[in-house]
């Protein structure tokens, strides 16, 4: 139930997070001569986040020359990977929704459906994994390459002293630090389920009908059932009898003690 219930709402939020991601950082050129200055340069990307093709013009404190800069660094493989798994790890949720709930026979026929499910939940178990992982590598590529501080030694009038080149704001990295986040997640909810999968597939139950139970289980069973089965209830004299007869036993000392006496209980 947890899995139809939370499988395809932190699919949605994973694709989200990351595929709907924009953000900007500024930078400032303030030039000797202040006329060519250029105090509030905006930069703009997003997702797939190939930054090499996001081009930006700063001034080159030359007069009114400018130069047109691109950032470094193509992170679309990454990124792109994990909405992608995100994607299909949302639609194949919704299907085995329509089929747990409406096919359940069809799903149980023949033990196609749950060996199917259990390889396909394996499967996006481990791809979550590695997505997650190179999407939180390509993240922190990201960020070094959008830090404004890194940006400006981009810039030639920045390596000269005589200018004074800075940083005004940086992006925001909530919504991609939060996709990462959904991202382990997903890989924690679909491998949790491996072992509920599993069970629904005949390798457990053929397992379970191997060994249906330990010897040691059925030794302290057929004990306990002889002990039960051996003492009875005395309904017409209240007493408990065994398989000794206590109450029919006869007490007689094998040794003579001044003559052949016998205790008999009557």
């Amino acid at each position: 139930m947890c899995m139809v219930i939370f499988a395809p709402l932190f699919a949605i939020f994973a694709f989200a997070t990351c595929g709907g991601y924009s953000g900007q950082l500024r930078v400032s050129v303030d030039c000797i001569n202040k006329s060519d200055s250029n105090l509030s340069i905006g930069i703009n990307f997003a997702y797939p986040f190939r930054l090499n093709r996001v081009e930006f013009d700063v001034p080159m404190c030359e007069g009114r020359r400018q130069e047109r800069l691109y950032l470094i660094g193509d992170f679309s493989s990454s990124a792109e990977f994990f909405v992608t798994i995100a994607v299909f790890s949302f639609l194949y949720s919704l299907l085995a929704t329509v089929v747990y709930i409406f096919f359940q026979n069809k799903y149980r026929e023949n033990n196609r459906g749950p060996l199917i499910d259990f390889i396909v939940t394996v499967v996006f178990s481990f791809m979550w994994l590695v997505s997650s992982s190179a999407w939180a590598k390509g993240l922190s590529d990201v960020k070094a390459a959008t830090d404004p501080d890194e940006v400006v030694l981009l810039m030639s009038a920045c390596k000269v002293q005589t200018n004074k080149c800075s940083s005004v704001y940086g992006p925001r990295w909530s919504g991609l630090n939060t996709s990462v986040v959904f991202g382990y997640l997903n890989f924690v909810l679909w491998a949790g389920n491996i072992w509920f999968v599993f069970k629904e597939t005949g390798w457990h139950k053929e397992g379970a009908a191997r060994y249906p139970a330990s010897s040691s289980e059925k030794q302290t069973t057929a004990f306990n059932q002889q002990v039960y089965n051996q003492g009875t209830f005395d309904q017409s004299g209240g007493a408990f009898t065994g398989t000794g007869d206590f109450a029919q036993s006869e007490y007689s000392q094998v040794g003579n003690y001044g003559g052949p006496i016998s205790y008999t209980n009557q």
